[in-house]
């Protein structure tokens, strides 16, 4: 699952990518990479990487996140250090990217860093999302990131849920869906996740990779 040296995580707003992209981050330096987490969502300032970053840094985990001059509601900047990362190769790095082709704009910038690097660019997908419950929506979702990143998603994940009300059915069903984007698109599935239910019987029900989830990602109206 952590072949690449950057793992690009993209998806429509309110797809999970954020949640998928710390655990993802998480699992990676368990697993014995020195790895690095770069925010790259300069779109939405609510549920940021930045909520985990005390645990990621715990775990000895590089974190990159955007510079707000002062509140969330400020224009932000990304950070320089960035460009030292595509230098540091000795590092593992996710990139979690903002939602839509507005979010894909920015990792667009540093696409010919990333090109020339080892990726894989994961678009993460919830079935259960207005915007994401339909075929056509999400291959429209896909070729619109695509081009806004002048880059292809070489891996599909399938993070379909109902938060606490997730079931198994919920899961499988959005394991079809993107099943036949996957056969369409030419597109490979990449990984399920799993969150608040029994893991192991999920991979034998999906019969692909697993990535457990814990909730890192704090709501809005949660954070104090």
């Amino acid at each position: 699952m952590f072949e690449k040296r950057l793992s690009i995580f993209t998806g429509h707003f309110g797809s999970g990518k954020t949640e998928v992209a710390v655990n993802y981050a998480l699992k990676m330096s368990a697993a014995g990479n020195k790895t690095a987490i770069v925010d790259f969502d300069i779109v939405n300032p609510y549920f940021r990487t930045a909520d985990a970053k005390e645990t990621l840094e715990k775990q000895g985990i590089w974190v990159i996140t955007p510079m707000y001059a002062n509140t969330n509601v400020d224009v932000p900047a990304l950070p320089p250090e960035i460009y030292s990362l595509f230098q540091k190769k000795e590092y593992k790095a996710v990139l979690d990217v903002g939602g839509d082709d507005l979010g894909a704009r920015a990792v667009a910038r540093f696409r010919e860093e990333i090109q020339q690097d080892d990726y894989e660019m994961f678009f993460v997908v919830n079935v259960k999302r207005p915007m994401t419950d339909t075929l056509e929506k999400i291959e429209e979702m896909i070729y619109s990131i695509e081009s806004s990143a002048g880059m292809k998603v070489t891996k599909l994940v399938n993070n379909t849920n109902l938060l606490q009300y997730t079931s198994f059915e919920d899961i499988v069903e959005g394991q079809e869906k993107i099943f036949e984007i996957s056969n369409k698109l030419g597109v490979p599935m990449g990984f399920t996740t799993c969150m608040g239910i029994d893991c192991h019987t999920l991979k034998e029900k999906v019969g692909n990779e697993v990535l457990t989830l814990d909730k890192l990602i704090k709501l809005p109206w949660d954070r104090e």
